[in-house]
């Protein structure tokens, strides 16, 4: 089982994650992130977002699949994902293999998002590179928020301004008994 934890840049989907770990510790998590990173000392991103490689969108979807199923333990994904059709994409692929996704937005008023992203520190050893994923991120929100929009059917959206732990209680009625034995 996977919970995806989505939502635009600074509405606390880490934070979630990392409320859930305390109550599930034998949950596992993914941040799909990390494959972009790799992604981009490899290829070429043209259009600057690793998202529009079909290449992360597989990998995403795969490395998702195997921990769940090698491991039988629940997969915390916080990942911001609004293109629909990359959406039905991985959550398909990851569906086709016989694992269920339970999937989570998290939604906040702009001006919140803002704050969030300016509170946080990306670079901290280079203010430069800080300042430009700051603006990379604030760019973003209002496409993210507009996503909630066309959320596929089964999407629970959560509203991002309640505590982490009203989040993470939320969450867990979200995945049910499941969660509580961080099986998949």
């Amino acid at each position: 089982m996977i919970l995806w934890v989505n939502g635009p840049f600074g509405s606390g989907k880490s934070t979630l994650v990392d409320e859930l770990r305390t109550r599930l510790p034998d949950a596992l998590v993914f941040d799909p992130e990390h494959i972009g990173y790799v992604l981009r000392e490899i290829v070429e991103v043209p259009t600057g977002d690793f998202q529009d490689l079909p290449m992360w969108r597989r990998e995403v979807a795969s490395f998702a699949v195997g921990p769940v199923q090698d491991y039988g333990r629940l997969l915390l994904v916080p990942m911001t994902l609004v293109r629909p059709e990359y959406l039905v994409e991985i959550f398909g692929a990851i569906e086709a293999a016989g694992v269920g996704v339970h999937h989570v937005f998290l939604d906040a008023p702009r001006e919140v998002i803002e704050q969030r992203i300016d509170g946080r520190s990306f670079y901290p050893d280079d203010p430069t590179q800080d300042v430009r994923v700051r603006a990379w991120c604030k760019a973003r929100v209002d496409a993210c928020r507009a996503a909630v929009d066309a959320l596929p059917a089964g999407t629970v959206v959560l509203d991002a301004t309640q505590t982490p732990q009203q989040l993470a209680e939320a969450a867990l009625a979200v995945i049910g008994p499941i969660g509580s034995r961080s099986s998949g």
